[in-house]
């Protein structure tokens, strides 16, 4: 069987087709799956997507039509992809249900430490051999509170990092982790977290529940020189009222590797195009803002394990087994 993978970028790619040999063929490509490029997948029975591909419902459509009957998504989000829809189909989704939680809990807290000590407005001052320390005073992390929105496993990691920097833990969540209580975590509601917290990183999925967790009632709740950061899914922040925060003159930094609408943006060269997204225009703008492009996860053992996992399904769905990865089911 040939397999066709949207969305590989250029480090990827050789780790994808090494993991798939003498397995089954495959075809990878640089584009993203939407409604102009699914087409392409007709004839293909296996397809593998990217977390910023498209698969909604007319999407879907054309796949089941072109003979598409799996989809073996590369990240643990799911919310691009309409499971009713692939059910109704009789299509398989399977997802890699976990990977490197450090990957992620490393550079969100990289994010965090890089708007505090206003890392990037140093490095391009040195550039031009300008060394002024004027604008560049951070605060020490030691002492002051951190608050993780969301302790599975990655709030996990995220917090023994900014406990063995002597921080005091909040958490929120539906469940507590009993392994962040053991470090000294303690459980409070969303709003006494928020006002409380020197630092708050955010480690929820991204769901209905969830859209928008942080909202312009919840960032109003946040001190004035509070550092936010955000390595999950971008929905979880209702941007426009981050903005209109930031033009107060509000928060001491904020650092996001996800953007509520950088599907057709992010992995991509956009750098000779117009710009179309004026909210994003003006984020970059703030001098205490640091936006990555979605790249948390991008280390070689979290790639690494993404496609073995991946592997793993596609092998598992020749098979007619079923893991803990599937999302919906082969009829």
């Amino acid at each position: 069987m040939e397999i066709l993978a949207f969305g590989v970028q250029a480090d990827e790619k050789p780790l994808l087709e090494k993991a798939f040999a003498g397995h089954h063929e495959l075809r990878s490509l640089d584009v993203f799956l939407n409604e102009d490029t699914a087409p392409i997948a007709a004839g293909y029975e296996a397809i593998s997507t990217s977390v910023n591909c498209g698969l909604g419902h007319r999407v879907l459509q054309t796949l089941a039509a072109g003979g598409t009957q799996l989809v073996a998504q590369r990240s643990t989000g799911f919310n691009n992809i309409d499971l009713e829809v692939a059910e109704r189909l009789a299509m398989t989704v399977a997802r890699v249900s976990s990977y490197s939680p450090y990957s992620v809990a490393e550079f969100a807290w990289t994010l965090g430490m890089a708007v505090n000590r206003r890392i990037v407005r140093a490095a391009i001052r040195t550039r031009d051999f300008d060394f002024r320390l004027d604008g560049l005073m951070g605060r020490d992390m030691h002492g002051r509170t951190v608050g993780v929105l969301g302790t599975g496993k990655i709030g996990e990691a995220f917090t023994r990092i900014a406990h063995g920097y002597g921080m005091n833990l909040l958490g929120w969540d539906v469940v507590e982790n009993p392994a962040c209580v053991e470090l000294g975590m303690k459980y409070v509601s969303k709003d006494q977290l928020l006002a409380e917290s020197d630092l708050i990183s955010l480690h929820v999925p991204l769901m209905p529940e969830t859209q928008h967790l942080i909202d312009a009632a919840a960032l109003r709740t946040m001190k004035d020189d509070a550092i936010l950061v955000n390595s999950s899914r971008g929905g979880l922040i209702d941007t426009a009222a981050l903005v209109a925060e930031l033009r107060e003159g509000r928060f001491t930094g904020v650092g996001l590797d996800v953007y509520e609408a950088e599907a057709g943006l992010f992995f991509l060269d956009k750098s000779l195009e117009p710009v179309e997204d004026d909210t994003l225009a003006r984020l970059v703008t703030f001098p205490n803002v640091l936006v990555t492009s979605h790249q948390a996860y991008y280390t070689e053992d979290a790639v690494g394990q993404i496609i073995e996992a991946t592997v793993k399904n596609v092998l598992d769905y020749t098979a007619g087994r079923r893991s803990e990865n599937v999302l919906v089911p082969r009829s």
